[in-house]
């Protein structure tokens, strides 16, 4: 997808290291970022330079090639494995990532790992572009179902970014928007703030900006209102992690506006790459919540009336806070789950037909 009308992916190699576009900079800076060591590439992801379920495991999967760089003894790539899983722990992608690059690499020579783990990181990642591709055009039917009944805009809610900068390129949520608007379908996108980190202000609304696509940000309590009067004709959103019984875990505030839109009998729709499905958990308790540090709620970056980037505190300075990371999504408010094999029920049985992997 393009920045300032120049084609990018989300993270390459180039001169022996990593590059990344560091998200954290987003929207008020466009800043490439090298990562030279394995803890570059963890505190990437830990530091959130880097987030989206599947850009997180394709860094994991670079970040093994760099640790591969420092030692290519296997009990230290082991060790760095272990670093790396508990580097954020919601994400499926990124277990799923370690995991395939260390079975890849057990019987590999030592002279060989690196060219062997640089080429299985490629495939990571031309794997998700197609993928991602493949969710936009399996999710373009829907759209385009939609239209052919409505014959006007289609206002498609989304919440925090699950766009192309969440992935390798394309994205999983807004796959669909893309490929509806190249198609010449019109599309208008409510895009959630997103707090705390404001990653659907920050990030989808910038991206679809580059892109050309019409979209408002609102607030993460202004979905309902306009479900109830009928401006939301779907939603659309990703995931980090969702179990073989097609519960969802996704960014805190995922669930209020499935139920928003299940009052509302507005579709809800997660999209997802395969990799992103935990096929071992089947009791959404179970799965790991993260929880981030408070300051991230306490505290808002953004740019000032002099173009001064500058970080101010919101909160009373005696108040305490909970910083929660996800939310879970029960599979009874899922309309369907858009992957790249086609679009199936949220249900065992329906990933079972999908996938026939359960």
């Amino acid at each position: 997808m393009k920045i300032e009308g120049k084609e990018y992916r989300t993270i390459w190699f180039e001169n022996n290291f990593v590059k990344i576009i560091d998200q954290t900079k987003l929207p008020h800076k466009f800043i490439i970022k090298e990562l030279k060591t394995f803890d570059d590439a963890v505190n990437a992801i830990k530091n959130m330079e880097v987030r989206g379920a599947p850009l997180i495991g394709a860094t994991a999967a670079y970040a093994i090639v760099l640790a591969i760089k420092e030692n290519n003894n296997l009990n230290f790539i082991k060790k760095s494995s272990e670093k790396l899983v508990n580097a954020r722990p919601t994400a499926i992608n990124l277990q799923w990532a370690v995991h395939r690059m260390n079975n890849k690499l057990s019987s590999v020579n030592p002279e060989d790992l690196f060219n062997v783990a640089l080429k299985e990181v490629d495939e990571i990642c031309n794997e998700d572009i197609n993928f991602c591709k493949n969710i936009g055009l399996n999710g373009l039917n829907i759209i385009e179902e939609i239209y052919n009944k409505k014959k006007n805009t289609i206002n498609i809610l989304t919440h925090c970014n699950a766009g192309w900068l969440a992935t390798i390129n394309w994205g999983t949520a807004t796959s669909p928007i893309y490929h509806a608007y190249k198609k010449g379908i019109p599309v208008h996108v409510w895009v959630d703030e997103t707090r705390p980190r404001n990653q659907g202000a920050n990030l989808t609304s910038f991206e679809l900006n580059e892109e050309g696509i019409p979209n408002t940000i609102i607030t993460d309590n202004t979905g309902g209102i306009l479900m109830q009067r009928g401006e939301v004709d779907m939603c659309i959103v990703g995931t980090d992690r969702t179990l073989s019984t097609g519960d969802v875990c996704n960014k805190i505030g995922t669930y209020l506006k499935a139920l928003a839109a299940h009052d509302n009998n507005v579709p809800f729709y997660v999209a997802l790459p395969s990799s992103t499905i935990d096929w071992e958990t089947k009791d959404y308790n179970e799965i790991p919540i993260e929880e981030r540090n408070a300051d991230e709620l306490s505290y808002i970056e953004g740019k000032d009336d002099k173009n001064n980037i500058s970080k101010i505190l919101i909160y009373p300075e005696k108040s305490k806070s909970i910083n929660l990371a996800f939310d879970i999504t029960p599979a009874k408010y899922v309309t369907g789950l858009i992957t790249e094999k086609g679009i199936c029920k949220a249900s065992t049985n329906g990933l079972k037909q999908m996938f026939s992997k359960l």
